[in-house]
């Protein structure tokens, strides 16, 4: 399982290309060959990027659930809605499509975030906006979903 590292700042050309960083690439060196998969993010008007063993992982997941119950096919829909397979190019570059760049809301400035295995791509200022919202304590945050884990004697502190 991958554990990406670090948030790097780009910019998309006129045709909605993005070079990826080399610190990020470095990163994904045994992926590019694999290619990834590019898909809206389910909480958020942002882009997922997964290398595609994460994503096959994921969809492994998704796939255990029962498509007879219909909120399960509704979410797998929903989920998989246009998701794209993209490749890097011979320029070190993504080329993200027109309906994920309307999602996304995506212009020349983007942040690509890592989030664990798949990489997070923002339009810049909304991703600032996002991690600086003043309404979302952080501290409280953390306490609320990281709090408990030292009783699974995980040695986190």
């Amino acid at each position: 399982m991958l554990n990406l590292i670090g948030v790097h700042d780009c910019k998309l050309d006129a045709k909605g290309r993005a070079a990826i960083p080399s610190a990020l690439k470095k990163q994904l060196l045994a992926s590019m060959e694999q290619g990834f998969i590019l898909k809206r993010s389910v909480f958020q008007n942002c882009l997922e990027l997964y290398p595609m063993s994460e994503w096959q992982r994921t969809m492994a997941k998704v796939n255990r659930l029962n498509r007879f119950v219909k909120k399960n096919n509704d979410f797998i829909r929903m989920f998989t809605a246009g998701v794209k397979v993209v490749e890097v190019d011979g320029n070190g570059r993504i080329n993200i499509p027109k309906d994920l760049m309307i999602f996304a809301k995506l212009k020349g400035d983007i942040t690509l975030a890592s989030t664990g295995g798949f990489i997070e791509v923002w339009d810049k200022a909304q991703y600032e906006a996002t991690i600086n919202n003043p309404e979302i304590d952080f501290g409280a945050l953390a306490e609320d979903v990281m709090g408990s884990l030292n009783d699974l004697d995980d040695e986190l502190s």
